[in-house]
């Protein structure tokens, strides 16, 4: 397994794994749900590579950072909004170029709405936006309650959630040959069960996106790039042309045979995608 969060450091009160690779212009990657860090393992080398310090976390609730036992402590995506500012700041940044996937996307896009200046370029790939999450899948789920959703067996559990993950890339066989097993593993046990419901599920609220989707339009004085699996089960398409829509000279691109989790179905693509967009507006 490739831990790239490796080490930790206290944020508003709450431990996060971090980690920081390569020399360069600073690039922050951020991951979503129900995923972490991990999902970048392939991304970053080559932003590394290309000549870019790069900047990994764990949400505040998922990986290997703190899973807050107290529910009063905020792991939503506008709690975690505070967090990133407050990684930004602990690591003397002025700026960064920010690139984040899924609910670590929507608060990538707080963040820049409510701090512009210090985001160099944004990227968005396969983004919560508006009201188009949670799914119809995880509000049926939501109808057993919170309780029983975390006390289920683990087996029902696991058998339940690798069958979903699984359906976020097109690629199945090759995630259960890789990463499944690590997904599940940061979301179940005594221990990950009970967080991913606490800290991720109970927060999958449309409000989150909904009371800042008429200020997406600011946006479009940063440069920004929409990525996106052609063929998401998660986040459709058509919320990727709202998107662009809505952000005034973004550029959008979709990635052919590429489903939710586009760095693990299409990682070279997503690499490639970021360094060159990066590339074409890296004039500060």
């Amino acid at each position: 397994m490739t831990i790239l969060a490796n080490q930790h450091i206290l944020i508003e009160n709450t431990r996060i794994a971090y980690g920081v690779y390569g020399e360069g212009d600073p690039l922050i990657l951020i991951h979503g749900t129900p995923s972490s860090s991990y999902i970048w393992r392939h991304v970053l080398p080559v932003c590394v590579e290309a000549g870019y310090q790069v900047y990994v976390y764990d949400l505040l609730g998922f990986g290997l950072s703190e899973r807050p036992w107290d529910v009063r402590i905020d792991t939503s995506v506008t709690g975690q909004v505070p967090i990133l500012r407050g990684l930004i700041q602990a690591w003397g940044l002025p700026s960064a170029h920010i690139v984040a996937h899924d609910i670590g996307g929507a608060a990538a896009k707080r963040f820049a709405l409510e701090n512009p200046e210090q985001v160099r370029t944004l990227t968005l790939i396969d983004i919560v936006s508006y009201d188009s999450w949670p799914s119809p899948r995880t509000i049926q789920q939501l109808q057993d309650g919170l309780d029983n959703l975390i006390n289920k067996p683990d087996a029902e559990h696991r058998a339940h959630y690798a069958e979903w993950l699984l359906s976020a890339v097109a690629n199945k066989e090759k995630l259960a040959d890789s990463a499944l097993p690590i997904y599940l593993e940061y979301i179940s046990g005594p221990v990950g069960q009970g967080s991913l419901y606490q800290h991720q599920v109970s927060h999958y609220d449309p409000i989150h996106t909904m009371n800042v989707s008429e200020d997406l339009p600011k946006l479009g004085q940063l440069p920004v790039q929409i990525l996106w699996g052609a063929d998401d089960q998660w986040q459709v398409k058509s919320w990727a042309t709202r998107l662009h829509e809505a952000i005034l000279g973004a550029e959008l691109y979709v990635i052919e045979d590429c489903g939710h989790f586009a760095m693990e179905d299409q990682p070279e693509i997503v690499a490639k995608r970021v360094l060159d967009f990066i590339s074409r507006h890296n004039s500060s």
